[in-house]
């Protein structure tokens, strides 16, 4: 990271695609690993996610879920979402409110997990238990016998979540000042932090 610092507002928004574009295509960036938080029956409920793609141009972020999780009936209740970054070589957080859409069938999942079937984080969407599902203590979970585990590829529970970003709120932590911006739709403001 330089001593300089971005000006303009929109080199920052640029900055901020560029590192979500990163982060979708870098395991190792620190934004590749958010928080994606709903509203649930209790109140917010906030989990990390893997970011998995970003369409800069469209302002679209790509997640996969299991299709049985809790998370996607708390998004058919209220799509309403924000999700937060936080980058310690940068010293920027990102909060982004979007509008979350699930998809569970058609080509979004199928050309996604023609990727993914083979890898070896296909197993978290193949697993016989759901997200939260009560495990007993020490009890054995066999592994699948060949043919249903091959059967099991074909019926897999992977579903692809995709956040329309609708603002971004951008803060920059800095021994020189820190800073804040707003952007949303094509409106740009700095803000206080």
């Amino acid at each position: 990271m330089t001593d300089t610092r971005l000006q303009d507002l929109n080199e920052v928004e640029a900055a901020i695609w560029r590192e979500l574009a990163q982060a979708a295509g870098e395991p190792r960036h620190e934004w590749r690993r958010c928080v994606v938080a709903t509203a649930g029956p209790d109140g917010p409920e906030a989990r990390t996610m893997v970011l998995r793609e970003c369409d800069a141009q469209a302002r679209l972020l790509v997640l996969y879920t299991d299709a049985r999780s809790p998370k996607l009936q708390q998004v058919a209740q209220d799509p309403r979402a924000q999700i937060v970054c936080w980058s310690s070589a940068l010293n920027w957080q990102l909060r982004l409110r979007c509008h979350l859409q699930v998809e569970t069938q058609g080509l979004a999942v199928s050309t996604r997990w023609a990727r993914v079937r083979f890898s070896p984080g296909a197993q978290d969407y193949l697993s016989h238990l759901p997200p939260g599902a009560a495990l007993q203590p020490h009890a054995q979970h066999p592994a699948l016998p060949r043919a249903a585990h091959h059967d099991a590829v074909a019926h897999h529970h992977f579903a692809v979540l995709i956040a329309q970003v609708q603002a971004v709120d951008w803060l920059e932590l800095h021994a020189a000042g820190h800073r804040r911006a707003r952007f949303e739709g094509n409106e740009r403001a700095w803000r206080t932090p």
